[in-house]
């Protein structure tokens, strides 16, 4: 018993993370000082991110009968993204217009802003820009083309042999690599505690209690019943994927969990096509969380600076970040 757990990755990543939030909180200096542990974990990580949308997305459009199957496909993620991010933004707000958790914060010490120190940048439209930099969407879109052109070719098999040896030996690499996450959620947490420290961090508590609870409701409520109308158990799902949360949570980076989540969806019996297709899309227009924390965040900023919105503004809201998201 002792060597399974000691052998399982989900207990030294929660250790991990329970040390770095007391090497932040008794020792500020140095939890600061942790913070490449984390950046570099997540450099890595990164460093796979475009590699894997690139080898899943051609795999899993030449994986379809045809291209009329890779546009339906297509076409219900797009509408299932849209339906579930808007739920997650409306109950981002209700949750925030109901708790208030922007009432009563103390403003007298908080500065005038400035942004003079922003300016406008060109546009790159390197697409090696787009891989150095990790812009996602537009590696999606160009791993999207190359798919439908790679499909549509005579040789396709022989095309996609490099492909997958690619695939294989990037995925490799990565376990070796995920070894490493207790260290990254090491220096993420012991960073973030030490350079802002938890008495620092009260006045925006019953903000972040709020934001993890509505993401408890809209778990438990809407991904619940989507997971539930295909007879699958929510528990033994979160189960499944605990590890990928707890590295998330210690490294505050959603795209560390990505690569490991597509693996583990496959062995959970779902089509290599459709994960390689749905999920990279997903981490650009389906991003729940960050939609209700920044639902959350504008309603909290205006209830402490007292600003009252109207159902145009609040409207407004819901288009931006839909568009964003």
């Amino acid at each position: 018993m002792a060597k399974k757990i000691f052998t399982n990755l989900t207990f030294w990543v929660l250790l991990a993370i329970c040390a770095g939030i007391l090497l932040g909180h008794f020792s500020p200096a140095t939890g600061v000082a942790m913070q490449p542990l984390g950046k570099y974990f997540i450099d890595i990580i990164k460093l796979f991110i475009n590699p894997i949308i690139v080898v899943t997305i051609v795999v899993g459009i030449c994986g379809m009968d045809s291209l009329k199957r890779v546009g339906r496909v297509g076409g219900k993620a797009l509408l299932y993204f849209e339906i579930v991010t808007t739920l997650a933004l409306v109950i981002g707000v209700v949750v925030a217009h109901l708790v208030q958790p922007g009432a009563g914060v103390d403003t007298s010490a908080v500065k005038t802003g400035d942004i003079s120190g922003y300016r406008n940048t060109d546009v790159s439209i390197n697409w090696w820009d787009f891989f150095r930099e990790n812009i996602t969407i537009q590696v999606l879109l160009l791993s999207i083309l190359f798919g439908m052109i790679i499909s549509k070719r005579p040789n396709k098999d022989k095309l996609l042999k490099p492909v997958y040896f690619a695939s294989k030996y990037i995925f490799k690499a990565l376990h070796w690599v995920m070894k490493a996450a207790p260290i990254g959620a090491f220096g993420g947490m012991a960073y973030t505690i030490g350079k802002y420290g938890l008495a620092t961090l009260v006045p925006l508590a019953k903000l972040m209690i709020c934001v993890y609870l509505t993401m408890g409701v809209f778990i438990f409520l809407i991904l619940g019943s989507i997971l539930r109308y295909y007879k699958i158990s929510l528990w033994s799902f979160l189960g499944y994927i605990k590890n990928e949360l707890l590295i998330v949570l210690g490294t505050s980076s959603s795209e560390a969990a990505l690569p490991s989540l597509m693996e583990k969806l496959e062995h959970m019996g779902c089509h290599k096509s459709v994960v390689g297709l749905v999920v990279p899309t997903g981490y650009s227009f389906n991003l729940d969380g960050t939609s209700i924390y920044l639902s959350m965040a504008v309603i909290f900023l205006a209830q402490v600076f007292h600003i009252e919105l109207n159902l145009h503004q609040i409207s407004s809201i819901f288009v931006i970040f839909n568009v964003n998201s």
